[in-house]
């Protein structure tokens, strides 16, 4: 085990609230513990797996689509969740996070511990903006990461 731990944001910042993942982990820096590994991904799986590679805690961020849709409504999955496709829901990307997970799991490169949290999105949009829903639960999600990254590092047990 390395302790190293890994945030990625998944989306496209030019597509509306597809760039949640992306805003999240800009937010994120100066936020968390020195070491702290922050990457942007377009949810490509070769790519995601080289990210997260040796990491012993992995959370990706990422924008779903949801039907019915509860945009600004957040999630948070584990690896076992995030690879059962749900009814009603979708990543926003070609392959999504099930496809990269089967991947990681059949090459034995699954990290120790995955946690994906996910905000619902209203707004995919080409040269959009996050939306009013995105913006209002941006901070609550950035803090949920914050929290989960220190979580990983041991830092917020009860002395």
């Amino acid at each position: 085990m390395t302790g190293r731990v890994v945030v990625i944001g998944v989306g496209n910042p030019l597509r509306g609230d597809d760039g949640v993942g992306p805003a999240t982990v800009e937010a994120l820096r100066g936020r968390v513990p020195d070491g702290t590994v922050l990457a942007v991904s377009d949810g490509e799986p070769a790519r995601m797996l080289d990210l997260w590679r040796g990491a012993d805690t992995v959370i990706v961020v990422e924008a779903l689509r949801a039907r019915p849709a509860r945009p600004g409504e957040l999630h948070t999955l584990t690896a076992a969740d995030a690879a059962v496709p749900t009814a009603g829901t979708a990543s926003t990307h070609a392959l999504g996070l099930g496809e990269c997970l089967a991947l990681a799991g059949a090459l034995d490169q699954l990290p120790a511990r995955l946690v994906v949290h996910a905000m619902e999105a209203a707004d995919f949009e080409l040269g959009a903006r996050l939306s009013e829903a995105a913006r209002s639960a941006l901070p609550e999600l950035i803090d949920r990461i914050a929290a989960a990254v220190r979580q990983a590092y041991g830092l917020n047990r009860v002395r």
